[in-house]
């Protein structure tokens, strides 16, 4: 499979008061169309910074981009013309779904004005890529056609009654359908891939399923591939075609989902597995603590939580070691299935 994104030494420091943060440290990643890929690992391993990597959207100010490649259909974003990824790929090619939709809303205009004003600058049915002004007209065929799709999206995502809900205001809508339109919001530029931050986090589990669910649906009829990045594994079992593994800012095993969960290599992807709780409800915590970012360990990172570590563990990074298909380790000593 062709790869839609594929993410090559991807590497990046934040400026903060105590020091320099080493929070990506050389990720690689691969999408195909079509294709649903986890970014698991606990919270403040680097998914989100990844995420806004790929998007652009990293803070000018702290974030630096030491090194590596974000190429997106065959082009490097991180060296193509700024202008041309926020006209062509941003918010069209490449969209996202954010983790809490009540702070992604204005709250004092109806949902159809905030949902129309995307569809002006950000429309498939917008050949040049969009108005150059804020104060350009808005076609009338266009944006006919537009509303058009905006409410056929928001049927596909199962919102009731769509032409009265676009009169009403965000806190009108309960959490779970806030995220449903900012799915519909999501897909209705016509993007090749979505990207997914922990978008189930404010819900509560009945409706995560529910929104899973819908994600995966929506993704397989319209062929987009999506990345999501969670904390929740079972989220990752229930949808992911892949999974890819975070820690403390390294990535260290990717591998199909199957395979994933029943043959874990690497010694924290084993631990993070063994800590889901068990049928009598027990879990286990993983011994040790989160290396600080900004004076991380050397070599893989996980080295000073791990039994397996030895001296090359903690020298240098260890290379990706090839275990089957799609399925790779960054470890010196990883667990290997019997054949």
């Amino acid at each position: 499979m062709a790869e839609l994104l594929s993410v090559r030494g991807l590497s990046v420091d934040f400026v903060t008061d105590g020091g320099v943060a080493q929070v990506l440290d050389g990720i690689s990643l691969d999408i195909g169309p079509g294709e649903v890929v986890g970014l698991v690992g606990e919270s403040g391993c680097g998914k989100t910074t990844l995420a806004r990597a790929i998007l652009g959207i990293l803070p000018a100010g702290p974030a630096r981009i030491r090194g590596g490649e974000v190429r997106f259909k065959g082009a490097d974003l991180l060296r193509e013309d700024p202008a041309v990824v926020n006209e062509r790929v941003r918010g069209r090619a490449i969209t996202f779904i954010p983790q809490d939709p009540s702070t992604s809303f204005s709250p004092v205009f109806p949902v159809e004005t905030q949902i129309m004003d995307l569809m002006k600058w950000k429309s498939p049915r917008s050949a040049d890529g969009g108005p150059r002004s804020t104060l350009s007209r808005y076609p009338r065929e266009r944006h006919r056609a537009d509303r058009d799709a905006v409410l056929e999206t928001l049927r596909a995502v199962q919102i009731a009654e769509p032409a009265r809900a676009l009169t009403r205001l965000p806190h009108e809508f309960s959490g779970g359908q806030r995220q449903r339109l900012m799915i519909a919001m999501a897909l209705l530029p016509g993007p090749d891939l979505v990207i997914a931050d922990e978008p189930t986090t404010a819900l509560d589990v009945t409706i995560q399923a529910q929104i899973l669910g819908l994600i995966r649906r929506l993704a397989t009829e319209r062929n987009v591939a999506v990345l999501l990045t969670t904390h929740d594994l079972g989220a990752a079992y229930e949808i992911c075609d892949a999974v890819n593994v975070m820690y403390a800012g390294q990535d260290v095993e990717s591998a199909p989902v199957d395979r994933f969960f029943a043959a874990p290599a690497h010694p924290y992807t084993t631990k993070l597995l063994a800590s889901l709780p068990d049928a009598h409800g027990t879990a286990r915590g993983i011994p040790g603590e989160v290396p600080l970012l900004i004076a991380p360990p050397g070599g893989c990172r996980f080295h000073p939580r791990c039994e397996r570590a030895a001296g090359p563990c903690r020298e240098a990074r260890p290379p990706v070691d090839q275990l089957g298909a799609g399925h790779w380790v960054r470890c010196y000593h990883p667990h290997r299935a019997n054949p």
